[in-house]
């Protein structure tokens, strides 16, 4: 219940936040609160990637693509991730988590979400994802972008990025 509270709190509050680019970086700012802890009083690993939906949600909500995505019954997956926790959010502590796109390659759209308190950084993680039809199948990164709109000319996908998903993808395989 406390997840729907949020979201509807969330829904409500981007409708006053200010447009975006798809390529600029969102920043959304949340407050842990007793639903998010853990045994250790912390907040559990699985709520920081509920939480990474919501930033992703506020650049597609301000940017605007996500009703042009809608419009072509299309949806975001996403299909790997990797998170490193560098410092625990306590109750009642405020932290903001940014979310920005990386780049794509011939298959992925990559995504850098990072939580910070004030300037110091409590986690980061990045995603790759893919779009689907909800008719069936997936749409390619060609179709993606010229619904996006063009592309700056430095989205490059950084190299730790490309190695990062190289690794995962042959890693799951020698499973």
């Amino acid at each position: 219940m406390n997840l729907y509270f949020r979201l509807l709190v969330f829904m409500i509050r981007v409708r006053f936040r200010s447009r975006l680019s798809m390529w600029d970086t969102s920043r959304t700012s949340f407050r842990v609160n007793p639903a998010d802890l853990d045994v250790q009083r912390h907040m559990n690993n699985g709520r920081y990637l509920t939480l990474m939906d919501l930033g992703r949600m506020d650049l597609m909500l301000r940017s605007g693509f996500w009703k042009r995505l809608t419009a072509q019954g299309w949806y975001p997956v996403v299909a790997g991730q990797s998170i490193t926790y560098r410092k625990s959010l306590v109750l009642w502590q405020k932290f903001d988590i940014a979310s920005r796109v990386l780049g794509h390659d011939d298959r992925w759209i990559y995504m850098e979400q990072v939580f910070r308190v004030g300037d110091v950084v409590y986690a980061d993680a990045i995603i790759r994802a893919r779009f689907l039809r909800r008719t069936g199948g997936s749409v390619s990164i060609p179709e993606v972008l010229d619904l996006v709109g063009s592309v700056p000319p430095d989205m490059d996908v950084p190299a730790w990025v490309t190695e990062w998903n190289e690794a995962s993808s042959q890693h799951s395989r020698e499973l």
